[in-house]
């Protein structure tokens, strides 16, 4: 297939652009020169869509299982960010639990060097891994499924990338990996709990990352996972995190957030819901506050305002309409907040991209949820 060359020519094949240093920025966790580029996740959907209908396309039955086997090291790269060598040396029966679904990494038999590091699965990937090792036609070697040669693999990775209409090496299972990381840090994934997914080394770690353990951090990633899952587009102004501290009222309670990146939310929330929910200290939750609750006001001192939640950062980009403009701004830990406010107001205060901002939102703008369970 022919690969398109220039814009209009992938615009007219509904493809999106390659947005040059998409991770430009995550170094820390996706180590890339800020003249590299990343797949985002419209890319990453077309890609799977390419894998998907050429693993389909075929009427022999031997090259469908060879297919399907390719299209799931995909998936498992996609979607867990393993790296290509630690996906070839998995064992199917060894190191795959669906049913806590979990996939353990770098087993002792797979990889001396490094102890074996648990990834979450969310419940559609499980299921499809489920269906595709009961395939009779997979079925039959499952053992050596995965038994395939790399370089004959990054060839079919590369195809899949140029049917796409993308440069090839942005197909390779290097780029998708690193893609995947830009991906869920920019769906707002907790620093520490994507360093954990790709098995980054994480040596200054803060003290309150300390106070969380690796099967709460685990937990927060499941939960995300099917979040993600589950919602078309992304979860904006979602924090993870513990409940630090309880103050409770005659009618409402302040209570005090803890993230994983170290940042407090102050949240205001009725007892009536704080008895329903379950709340208390130590508990492991999520705090939401929508865009356009969050209002932007730029400077360098700390605004003198009633605004509990207040956060610096510098705006990544700003999408301005006639009537509204939409900010993202990225706060101290890497964590990107949405902002949503009339343009006149943008125009009065001369915001740009790359000016530090300040972040400012109530307690009373953000809600609480219950659904982080041990």
């Amino acid at each position: 297939m022919k690969t398109p060359k220039n814009h209009e020519e992938r615009k007219g094949k509904g493809i999106p652009p390659v947005v040059p240093g998409e991770c430009a920025g995550r170094g820390r966790i996706v180590a890339a020169p800020d003249t590299d580029q990343c797949l985002n996740t419209a890319q990453l959907s077309s890609l799977e869509r390419s894998f998907r209908e050429w693993a389909e396309n075929t009427s022999r039955a031997d090259v469908r299982s060879s297919r399907q086997r390719i299209l799931l090291i995909f998936l498992l790269i996609r979607y867990t960010g393993a790296k290509l060598n630690e996906v070839l040396s998995l064992d199917p029966l060894r190191d795959i639990d669906l049913g806590r679904q979990l996939i353990k990494f770098g087993t002792p038999h797979s990889d001396a060097d490094r102890s074996p590091r648990e990834v979450q699965l969310s419940a559609t990937l499980s299921s499809e891994i489920r269906a595709m090792l009961a395939n009779p036609v997979l079925s039959t070697s499952r053992e050596k499924i995965f038994s395939t040669d790399p370089g004959f693999l990054r060839r079919k990775f590369y195809e899949r990338a140029e049917d796409c209409g993308f440069p090839k090496r942005l197909g390779s299972p290097e780029m998708i990996r690193k893609s995947r990381g830009g991906e869920l840090l920019h769906n707002n994934m907790p620093l520490p709990a994507v360093q954990m997914l790709l098995g980054h080394a994480t040596p200054s770690r803060t003290a309150s990352y300390l106070a969380f353990t690796e099967d709460e951090i685990r937990l927060i990633t499941k939960r995300f996972l099917e979040r993600e899952s589950a919602m078309n587009s992304s979860a904006r102004n979602v924090f993870w995190g513990k409940i630090q501290s309880i103050r409770r009222g005659d009618i409402q309670s302040l209570v005090v957030l803890v993230t994983l990146g170290g940042n407090q939310i102050i949240t205001m929330i009725t007892n009536n819901s704080l008895d329903r929910l379950g709340l208390h200290e130590g508990k492991l939750t999520s705090a939401e506050v929508k865009a356009p609750w969050v209002f932007v006001q730029k400077g360098e001192n700390i605004p003198e305002c009633s605004s509990e939640n207040r956060f610096q950062g510098v705006i990544t980009r700003m999408t301005r309409g006639k009537v509204a403009t939409e900010y993202v701004i990225r706060i101290t830990d890497g964590t990107e907040l949405c902002a949503i406010a009339s343009t006149e107001s943008s125009m009065r205060q001369v915001l740009q991209e790359t000016n530090r901002v300040w972040a400012l939102f109530n307690c009373f703008s953000v809600v609480l949820h219950s659904d982080v369970e041990l």
